[in-house]
């Protein structure tokens, strides 16, 4: 399978070749575990999983590592305002966010990495930074100097005459000490950070303090994957400045390119307007699972909207999205329970027809994961099974529908195969009976008598298919809280 995925770096679509042959090393930036994962956070790890799944799928070995930010700005505020010592704060957050993807079916990385585990690997950078100085110090911290470095702002385009010269730029300072901040206040950022107050702190040749949040990921991405990395990913809010400032720092320091691949994803809008404390709308898998609504459901939800185009959120729908996905899996009992499954009839038509299906899904996910396109590939069969049965081995079909699974996610094996009680059995018989002497009064009562235990019958070429009803998905308008 011969993959092409847009690199940021180059702003268009290249073919995707490794350094080494059969192995792929992937960093990806993980979760700042000041708080629980809010659904745009979730949306980007979706589409990185999304990207694993593609790169095994053809054939490689990933080494994927994920940072832990467990020490910057936001986690000390949080433990400050929680009355809590940092790693005891942290640590909450980041189980629950390894939940978080476990529940949405998230392939683990090789490994995680805590950043307050590789303080001294930092160290080790930052002064390499100031032997060469590309770094300096200034009343116990360390920054780095942008004039330095003569590709700084390549990711994100800035011209090197606005940093030179400040045209365009609200330079109102040479340094910045925030961790985020907008690319028109691009400027010295901090690589070490002295003590302010009572925040944790730990001790180095500049005096106490702790580390910037920029170092963290390209010191351990380049500790544990080497340099340069096959891929980095992460949502398109990082490209500035973290990934910006990732790429001057390894660069810099080893004199070679860091990452060769840069992918990013766009943002999550909530009812089309962008997530924020004062609108309320900041929403967590918590907030899902509170209306009924299966973690999967959202992942379903993701899949519908290419990796690189914004993706409105909506309660209803999240509630459409969560209809589909059990529609599909009614399929997939209907599929199983068949008689068809039992039956050995693959022919070459039969093969042919799954094949051209095979071909566009594989097509698809190669095309710089258009999930969105492989999920209509996914639909057009199951059409075409419907509409003409007879041009398909149904037992190939759900191990396709298996295999195509080991991409999306979505539990396909998973569901169970419901179990028709004795009574449904006897009625079943009853209402056949009666259709086959064309009594469709009487088939019709027992059809309302059925749906009234609970079930629903769907008349089908291979005889009735009785499936569980499933409750209503309750809809709801955006709330504020």
């Amino acid at each position: 399978m011969i993959i092409r995925l847009f690199n940021t770096l180059s702003r268009r679509k290249e073919i995707f070749r490794p350094l080494r042959k059969k192995t792929v090393t992937l960093y990806t930036c993980g979760p700042t575990v000041y708080d629980y994962a809010h659904i745009g956070n979730l949306r980007t790890f979706i589409f990185e999983d999304i990207l694993k799944r593609v790169l095994i799928r053809a054939g490689y070995n990933v080494r994927h590592v994920m940072n832990i930010t467990d020490v910057d700005d936001k986690t000390i505020r949080g433990a400050r305002k929680s009355h809590m010592a940092l790693p005891a704060f942290t640590r909450i957050y980041e189980k629950a966010f390894k939940d978080d993807l476990q529940k949405l079916n998230i392939l683990s990385p090789s490994r995680f990495i805590r950043a307050t585990d590789h303080i001294s690997t930092m160290l080790s950078v930052i002064e390499t930074l100031l032997r060469k100085k590309i770094a300096y110090t200034r009343d116990g911290s360390v920054y780095f100097d942008i004039s330095s470095f003569p590709n700084y702002g390549k990711l994100a385009r800035i011209k090197q005459d606005a940093l030179q010269h400040g045209a365009g730029m609200k330079v109102k300072q040479e340094r910045v000490d925030d961790d985020e901040y907008a690319k028109d206040e691009a400027r010295d950022f901090a690589l070490w950070k002295a003590r302010k107050g009572n925040e944790p702190f730990w001790q180095s040749p500049f005096g106490k303090g702790r580390p910037g949040w920029h170092i963290e990921c390209s010191t351990m991405a380049v500790q544990y994957l080497g340099q340069p990395i096959d891929i980095h990913a992460g949502g398109v809010d990082l490209l500035f400045p973290h990934h910006e400032n990732e790429i001057a720092q390894a660069e810099a320091a080893a004199k070679k390119q860091f990452v060769r691949y840069w992918l990013h994803g766009k943002h999550l809008l909530v009812a089309g307007q962008k997530m924020s404390k004062s609108l309320g709308n900041i929403f967590t898998l918590r907030d899902i699972e509170a209306e009924k609504t299966t973690p999967v459901a959202f992942r379903y939800l993701v899949l519908g909207a290419h990796y690189r185009s914004p993706l409105n959120f909506t309660w209803e729908g999240l509630a459409a999205n969560a209809q589909s996905l059990e529609r599909l899996y009614d399929f997939l009992h209907k599929l199983r329970s068949t008689s068809r499954i039992t039956k050995t009839n693959t022919t070459a038509k039969t093969l042919r027809t799954i094949q051209r299906f095979q071909k566009q899904f594989d097509d698809a996910i190669s095309d710089d994961l258009s999930v969105p396109q492989a999920l209509g590939v996914l639909w057009n069969c199951i059409h075409e099974y419907n509409k003409n049965p007879e041009k398909f081995n149904a037992k190939e079909v759900v191990q396709t529908l298996y295999d195509w699974d080991t991409i999306f996610g979505l539990d396909f094996k998973k569901q169970k195969m419901e179990k028709i009680p004795s009574f449904l059995k006897k009625l079943l018989k009853e209402r056949e009976a009666a259709r086959g002497a064309h009594d469709f009064a009487k088939a019709d009562k027992i059809r309302t008598t059925i749906r009234s235990l609970g079930w629903e019958i769907e008349d089908t070429p291979d005889g009735p298919h009785p499936h569980l009803l499933h409750d209503a998905i309750p809809s709801r308008t955006l709330r504020h809280h």
